[in-house]
């Protein structure tokens, strides 16, 4: 025959039994979730950064293909000091304009907020110059903080352009 307890010590047994989690599971856990952000999190930092640099690659290709439409409409490139805006409103000057060039009748900032540098003219073909200057801002820098152009700068490190 079995011996039954009493209901003050089952009650007990239960409650010191009672479904939990020490501390000690508690910081395997976190050590175990730390170890991988901090192998996975800089992996996933990096991708985001090339995929920027990407971006204004791609932007800047699209700018190019949007000044030489204008120039096949007005015979000319934007001055400097009409820009790239002169893609989304017609140059007072301009007879023949089919614009506006860029889609969404706006110019985009870079993929880090500033506005893209045009030139022109230069002394290079094409004759203008498209440029971000990376996620730092300023010119020069390397990595995703290097200045992204449509003309390829011999003296500038960086080969990945």
């Amino acid at each position: 025959m079995k011996r039954m307890c009493p209901p003050e010590r089952a009650e007990r047994l239960l409650r010191a039994a009672s479904p939990g989690y020490t501390l000690v599971e508690m910081l395997v856990v976190l050590t175990i979730i730390s170890l991988i952000l901090g192998l996975v999190g800089p992996r996933v930092l990096n991708y985001l950064g090339e995929s920027r640099v990407k971006t204004a690659k791609l932007q800047i290709e699209s700018f190019a293909s949007a000044l030489d439409l204008f120039y096949i409409d007005a015979g000319r490139y934007p001055s400097a000091s009409e820009g790239l805006a002169a893609l989304v409103q017609r140059p007072s000057d301009v007879d023949v304009w089919s614009g506006p060039y860029v889609k969404g009748g706006r110019v985009p900032n870079d993929p880090w907020g500033k506005p893209y540098q045009y030139r022109f003219p230069v002394d290079h073909i094409p004759p203008y110059e498209i440029m971000s200057l990376g996620s730092d801002g300023q010119e020069g820098g390397v990595g995703t903080a290097a200045d992204i152009s449509n003309i390829e700068h011999p003296n500038v490190a960086n080969a990945d352009r």
